[in-house]
């Protein structure tokens, strides 16, 4: 539980982080583009100047000192309009136009852009008293522009961070959940193989001493039942080998066993085609799927009476395999959660079975396993689907 808490704590510990790494970003950044801005508008404030300079020069103004100002200026698109809104002059804008007059058509549509956003300033002509005057328009420079993004991709690079730490941790969570439940899972196999061969010796002597007693044979199924449980457990972990099998036969198997230790009042149903059906699978493995739906089944149905029926449905080239219940049913509140390691509705149980089933299907068999349909005190259709062999 503290392990719990502390992979808890550390993931919040990364969302504040993230967060004020990217409040501080923001925030500084805002100050310095701002006063970048109000630096490149002090910077056309003067090159405006020294335009108007340039229109005004006589013989006394310094033009070495008025160029020198306007040249000097190479990162600031800039277009000077006339009263009637013309292109005069037009710098660092770039444009890809096929002669002149086009130019100036997509100059004068780009200065009225920037003069609605309000960057623009209003020279008036003083040495001839007529009133004309000139805009000077200009956009934020490139530089500008992309320092007004990079907070904004430094928050993308925050949150990618935090996204991947989140997943390395939920992989390396479950990849420890996974090692100590194969690690359990052999051990258990490991302790139970001792006790079962004593059993299978005290078997053998009890058929030789007792041929005729017709309990001894109905025992050796139950130890040999145990061998098989073992052998399942064993091969948690590993990958085994899916072999071409009859699946009627595995069915039937599965079918013959519960039926024998389930109470009369729950009737199994057959629903298999006249053919055998073969598929790829580990029949040790896919009979406790099965195994462990009937299992719930009866559960739902709390002994009987009821029905289970078990049904092999071939579509296309997938057979399926779909086990129904005339139980209780499953809210459908709980119909996204029956997979989940640890969820049960039962008052005794681990709530693995399920998830076990569904790790069986998908990660050894290549298949899915789902709730095809379920109805409160209707009862429930699981539903298992395999690529044919």
């Amino acid at each position: 539980m503290k392990w719990m808490d502390r992979i808890r704590m550390v993931k919040v510990g990364l969302v504040i982080i993230a967060v004020v790494i990217a409040v501080v970003s923001l925030v500084v950044f805002h100050f310095l583009v701002n006063d970048l801005s109000i630096e490149e508008r002090s910077r056309m404030n003067v090159w405006a100047e020294a335009m108007q300079s340039l229109n005004a020069a006589d013989e006394s103004t310094d033009l070495n000192l008025v160029l020198k100002v306007i040249n000097e200026n190479n990162t600031i698109p800039v277009i000077v309009l006339d009263a009637d809104g013309k292109t005069q002059v037009f710098r660092n804008v770039d444009i890809n136009a096929k002669d002149r007059e086009d130019s100036l058509k997509v100059t004068e549509q780009l200065a009225h852009d920037w003069l609605r956003n309000g960057r623009v300033i209003k020279l008036f002509d003083d040495s001839h008293n007529n009133g004309d005057y000139i805009l000077v328009c200009y956009d934020e420079s490139i530089m500008l522009k992309r320092l007004a993004m990079y907070p904004y991709v430094q928050l993308a690079v925050v949150l990618l961070f935090v996204f991947i730490a989140f997943f390395t941790l939920l992989v390396s969570k479950k990849a420890e959940q996974n090692k100590v439940w194969v690690g359990l899972s052999k051990e258990t196999a490991h302790q139970l193989g001792t006790p079962i061969s004593s059993l299978m010796a005290w078997t053998e002597i009890l058929k030789e001493q007792y041929p005729d007693d017709a309990l001894i044979p109905e025992m050796d199924k139950d130890v040999k039942r145990l061998q098989l449980i073992s052998e399942r457990f064993s091969k948690i972990g590993s990958l085994p080998e899916p072999v071409p099998t009859n699946l009627k036969e595995v069915l039937e198997h599965v079918i013959e066993y519960m039926d024998r230790r389930t109470s009369h009042g729950v009737v199994f149903v057959r629903d298999f085609p006249d053919k055998d059906v073969w598929l790829k699978m580990n029949a040790s493995l896919f009979e406790w799927v099965i195994e462990n739906l009937c299992k719930n089944a009866v559960d739902a149905m709390s002994g009987g009476p009821g029905t289970i029926t078990v049904r092999i449905v071939e579509e296309d080239n997938k057979i399926c395999v779909e086990v129904s219940d005339t139980g209780k049913g499953i809210k459908k509140k709980n119909l996204s959660h029956v997979f989940r390691p640890g969820f049960t509705t039962k008052q005794r149980g681990w709530g693995l079975g399920l998830s076990l089933a569904k790790r069986i299907i998908e990660d050894y068999h290549k298949g899915k396993i789902f709730v095809k349909w379920s109805e409160v005190n209707k009862g429930t259709t699981f539903r298992v689907e395999l690529r044919e062999a």
